[in-house]
């Protein structure tokens, strides 16, 4: 419990669903924002409450909004959920501090705002630096308002982050490099690179069931990835997780708290956390979310002051699966005793021998110089697929 924990803070609200969104974002014509600022605030000191214990503060690594489009939120109720973060924790002054953010006109006359209320990492959702892309993707900004929002960005806040997405229909390798070319000449220090993928439920699933369009194939994919790579690297940027591409220094310390198997507390609708309670009596490690949908979630939180729905202590087999599946997608890999000291399970008991074995010899694993189990690239374009059959 004396580890740095990491807090999110769902912001539910978009301006418009894109067609290959599954996140747990929603449409509303009016947003009550004094409601839902209050109710957030509530949950978020009711869950300090819990992860501090009697007498302490817990440390806090970062603070990270996300959503649906945090960006949407008033910056007063960004900067009062600040302010109880760093009230109710332990919180160093140069506490990382992301809003994500959309580069649309309207969203970026308020990064000025936020950046006054205290944030200083902003992550935008661009997408893509290509018009017939944006347009595919359902995005709302153009490529004009792109830049302009990265720029902006640029000299407000000492860290940006921005989204791209890759492998889309009819992408050759040559077009993308050269639009990830442009991207990497506006300077950001960290870049998400995804891969476009058809998710369950959304418009892009019904419309890629139709024969609508057609993803590229697999090994088109994966020289897209490996381009993604080329270019980074000439910027100075590393792959330090399978999407996530850093300068040194630049790492997103939230993310690395969730893919180090740490303990993350989640406010708002939908929002899921992991956290650390009762360590010196066995190490219990809860497991929770919230009620998905925003008013639901409003009214149990005014009721209640919690909205969760779903509660319960992760057994030790489940813990180590969490802990692989997460930290197999990092660069460095996973530390085999962080993995039985976290989860109360060793790495071997956690892996199935023969598919270890054959991974190793594949070469898609590898053990480095430190003793990390770690996937290589090869392996971590295959995650997906081997995780499955390599974790038991």
């Amino acid at each position: 419990m004396t580890e740095p924990l990491a807090l999110y803070i769902h912001w539910p609200f978009c301006a418009a669903k894109c067609p290959y969104c599954d996140f747990n974002s929603h449409v509303r014509e009016r947003i009550d924002q004094t409601r839902y600022r209050d109710a957030l605030r509530r949950e978020l000191a009711r869950e300090a409450g819990r992860a501090n214990g009697t007498g302490m503060r817990r440390p806090l690594a970062s603070l990270f909004f996300g959503g649906g489009t945090p960006s949407l939120m008033a910056p007063e109720t960004v900067a009062a959920l600040i302010a109880d973060a760093r009230r109710f924790f332990d919180a160093p002054e140069d506490l990382e501090i992301t809003l994500e953010a959309n580069p649309t006109s309207v969203e970026a006359a308020k990064l000025a705002e936020f950046r006054a209320a205290g944030v200083n990492r902003l992550s935008l959702g661009v997408q893509s630096l290509e018009p017939e892309a944006l347009r595919f993707l359902g995005r709302r900004h153009d490529v004009a308002q792109a830049v302009a929002a990265l720029e902006a960005a640029r000299a407000l806040f000492p860290r940006l982050s921005f989204d791209l997405i890759y492998a889309r229909p009819g992408q050759a390798e040559a077009s993308w490099r050269e639009e990830l070319r442009r991207a990497l000449a506006l300077a950001a220090d960290h870049l998400s690179l995804y891969q476009l993928t058809i998710e369950p439920g959304t418009r892009f699933a019904t419309e890629h069931a139709r024969g609508a369009f057609a993803l590229p194939e697999d090994d088109d994919a994966a020289r897209l990835y490996r381009a993604t790579a080329e270019e980074a690297a000439r910027f100075g940027l590393a792959p330090y997780e399978v999407s996530n591409y850093a300068q040194p220094g630049a790492e997103s310390r939230h993310n690395l708290v969730y893919w180090r198997y740490g303990d993350y507390l989640g406010i708002g609708p939908g929002a899921h956390q992991r956290l650390s309670l009762d360590v010196a009596q066995g190490g219990v490690l809860l497991a929770a979310r919230r009620h998905r949908a925003p008013e639901a979630w409003l009214e149990r939180v005014e009721r209640d002051g919690h909205a969760v729905t779903e509660e319960e202590a992760l057994a030790p087999e489940d813990r180590a699966r969490e802990a692989l599946l997460m930290g197999l997608r990092l660069a460095e890999g996973v530390d085999p005793a962080r993995i039985a000291a976290r989860t109360g399970r060793t790495l071997a008991a956690a892996l199935d021998p023969a598919m270890l074995a054959a991974c190793l010899e594949e070469g898609y694993l590898a053990w480095s110089g430190t003793g990390r189990l770690v996937a290589t690239e090869e392996g971590r374009m295959r995650l997906d697929a081997m995780l499955p059959v390599l974790l038991r």
